[in-house]
């Protein structure tokens, strides 16, 4: 052979080399971050997911791929986001923004691991055998949303009591709906108040549900849990202050839109703990075997400055109770 032909034949095979090496990579796992809201009003949650991986020992881009898929408050978008993460295939599923999410994951994706972060029972809704021993291809982190209903209630009322009638924002497509309306309607009533319902599934229900409360003559009202909501705090908090009504949210992140009260979970941590369960999924834990986590850290957040433009006096009692309080 010749000498130059020799040395092509040489150089040819150190080009390919490097390519053939590089193709038999294993490709980052992919993390699919499935959301019944919108990027922006979840933003903060899934940053401390991210935290929770990052404890895990992933990081995005380094070591594993996140995929985020947002239904932007439409329930009806989400079988067709998890098929879409099915297909990637994504490794594992990480359903949050409420029950809906990991109801469709779990239907959709049945040989995939899926780790939840909701309010829901999971075991009335099917989605664990039990919180100890969750079987299956589910497991996750519960954390107080809907149980603080009666709590929200007691708020109102010692802030407003002269208040007959409360109102309640329900989406009817949330699959807690039914549950959490029945509950609403003993709680407000043993508090000797009237309680009206009104129902939104779409951004223009919002408003003219609130225009009906408003009609009807409710002076407070409760906005239940709901990623469609969540994903439009400034619509809600801007009608809300239109209106006069005293509201009481789930989620701090209503405070930092102007909101007056909120008492609910810290959704935040919650969310870290799903990204620890992914991990560990990662490293080749099996769902199964992971009990579902329940996370009891509730806080209680006060806006005085909307109340004094609502004129409204917080309670002494309530503001000692209060968390932070917003000056």
């Amino acid at each position: 052979m010749e000498r130059r032909a020799f040395k092509a034949i040489l150089s040819a095979a150190a080009v390919a080399w490097p390519l053939g090496a590089r193709a038999q990579q294993p490709a980052m796992p992919v993390v699919g971050f499935l959301n019944s809201g919108s990027a922006d009003a979840y933003a903060a949650r899934a940053a401390a997911f991210r935290q929770g991986l990052g404890e895990a020992g992933y990081s995005d881009g380094r070591n594993v791929a996140i995929e985020y898929r947002w239904a932007k408050g439409d329930n009806n978008r989400l079988p067709t986001l998890v098929a879409d993460l099915v297909g990637r295939p994504a490794a594992v599923i990480v359903a949050t923004g409420g029950v809906g999410s990991a109801l469709a994951a779990k239907s959709g994706a049945e040989t995939i691991p899926v780790v939840f972060a909701m309010g829901a029972d999971p075991v009335r809704f099917g989605l664990v055998g039990s919180r100890s021993r969750p079987g299956g291809n589910v497991t996750g982190v519960s954390y107080l949303a809907n149980a603080i209903l009666e709590k929200q209630i007691e708020m109102l009322h010692e802030s407003v009591s002269k208040v007959t009638a409360i109102g309640f924002l329900v989406n009817p497509a949330n699959p807690n709906a039914e549950d959490d309306t029945k509950a609403a309607d003993v709680v407000a009533g043993g508090f000797g108040h009237e309680p009206l319902f009104v129902k939104a599934a779409t951004e223009s229900e919002i408003e003219a549900g609130i225009a009906t409360l408003v009609k009807q003559r409710a002076g407070s009202i409760v906005i239940f849990p709901d990623a469609l909501f969540t994903s439009h705090i400034e619509q809600l908090v801007a009608l809300t202050a239109r209106y006069m009504l005293l509201a009481i949210y789930n989620s701090r992140a209503f405070m930092e839109g102007g909101g007056l009260m909120s008492y609910g979970s810290d959704q935040a941590n919650a969310y870290r703990q799903a990204g620890i369960y992914a991990g560990r999924i990662l490293k080749g834990e099996k769902p199964a075997d992971l009990p579902v986590q329940q996370s009891t850290n509730v806080e209680l957040v006060v806006n005085l400055k909307s109340a004094r433009e609502l004129g409204v006096t917080i309670p002494l009692t309530l503001l000692g109770r209060a968390d932070e309080v917003i000056e």
